[in-house]
């Protein structure tokens, strides 16, 4: 029996049960209430259990904790500089995501949606309007307007078996407006869980390229690919429009390592980089970001092997708990991450269910409106915990159709 998936049988109207790899630590609720003062964990009451922002219950991988520790040791708290990362990237990049970008043209950045926003301001004028494709990452939406840019929608195209498509037809009738400036694609998608093939992104490339749209790739989630699927980046198709996109990552969602601000941007030209070198001051990351992303993508595979296959067997067990529990919601296991994008319409919770899973169930979920109007009557649901407190998660939500 593999050692991070030691399996107890049940009876047949049980859901299997998976213990947590003791790589990833204690994820037990009294532990976790105990010693976590994130915003995931100090948010709401402590009745209330926590699923919603997109932070794991994990602990950090040991060679993360080592690093940091030994930074504080020397002393070696000051301005950030980019030392291994790009080097760290291009190693993990090449074993991981078939991509060997060039350790020059990598940027440490404070997160993925600050460096998307400034690099918007740079390469686009004010009141532009930047391509999205909702149900979508919220900060997309407010970010982008903070930034004194339009949000243009290109919706994805929703299937009746829960499965997403990006509307080829759509995004070109978008990207053919005079006022749109960019394109921001998220890919692995958050919250649908999509992982977009080469095939697909070449058609985005050829699009993009004839409407003369500059792309930015959100890819965050790449190292959280599920077993059965294949992350491909942008930067790795083979177009013109692939040579000139900016890729945002970071280690800080597949490490869960988000309190420590440290993203990346990977620019494909000499050009492109220039953007982002020009705006260094306004893109500082944490120094301590940056050496614990380096022992992320260096030290910690291990750590990512097991955090992988925990939110695999998460999300099939999400499958045999919303059967039992909430047979009316509607759910397609992603490809990638730890979301999963449930559909609650036929519960008749109205537009906001996680409302009425946070007010009757007490478990606190993400509101689907805030990924834009096609999430109404959605919520999303964080699995990157333990199998007991998903399906405590679960069960709570289901008191909210009987409390």
């Amino acid at each position: 029996m593999p050692r991070r998936l030691a399996v107890i049988a049940g009876s047949r109207r049980q859901a299997t049960i998976r213990r947590v790899d003791p790589i990833l630590g204690d994820c037990s609720l009294e532990n976790l209430r105990r010693n976590r003062t994130s915003h995931k964990w100090r948010t709401y009451p402590p009745h209330v259990l926590p699923a919603f922002v997109a932070e794991m219950d994990f602990d950090p991988a040991e060679q993360i904790k080592d690093a940091i520790r030994s930074a504080l040791d020397r002393g070696d708290l000051g301005y950030p500089y980019k030392g291994d990362l790009g080097d760290a990237f291009a190693e993990f990049g090449e074993e991981r995501l078939g991509w060997s970008p060039d350790p020059g043209l990598v940027f440490p950045i404070p997160d993925v949606m600050t460096g998307i926003a400034e690099v918007v301001q740079a390469i686009t004028r004010p009141g532009a309007g930047v391509v999205i494709n909702p149900p979508v990452y919220a900060p997309f939406f407010f970010r982008l307007e903070l930034a004194g840019r339009r949000v243009v929608e290109a919706p994805l195209l929703a299937g009746q078996d829960g499965s997403y498509e990006l509307d080829l037809d759509v995004l070109d009738n978008v990207l053919s407006r005079p006022e749109v400036g960019a394109y921001l694609l998220c890919n692995p998608h958050n919250p649908v869980g999509r992982v977009w093939s080469a095939e697909l992104l070449t058609e985005v490339a050829e699009l993009c390229d004839r409407r003369r749209v500059p792309i930015l790739v959100d890819e965050i989630h790449a190292p959280l690919v599920l077993p059965g699927a294949r992350h491909v980046s942008f930067q790795t198709i083979d177009h013109p429009a692939a040579r000139r996109a900016i890729v945002f990552t970071s280690a800080s969602k597949g490490w869960n390592i988000p309190g420590l601000k440290c993203g990346i941007a990977v620019a494909a030209s000499s050009r492109s980089a220039g953007v982002l070198a020009e705006r260094w001051d306004a893109l500082l990351a944490s120094h301590l970001g940056v050496h614990a992303s380096v022992a992320a993508l260096r030290s910690s595979l291990g750590w990512l092997d097991a955090a992988v296959a925990q939110i695999d067997a998460n999300a099939r067990l999400l499958t045999e708990l919303l059967a039992r529990h909430l047979p009316g919601v509607r759910y397609r296991q992603p490809q990638a991450s730890f979301l999963a994008w449930l559909d609650c319409r036929q519960l008749g919770l109205g537009d906001d269910p996680a409302a009425e899973f946070l007010e009757r169930g007490s478990v606190a979920l993400s509101p689907g409106a805030g990924f834009g109007s096609q999430g109404r009557g959605f919520a999303r649901l964080n699995i990157g915990t333990s199998p007991e407190l998903l399906e405590d998660a679960v069960q709570r939500m289901a008191t909210a159709l009987v409390g």
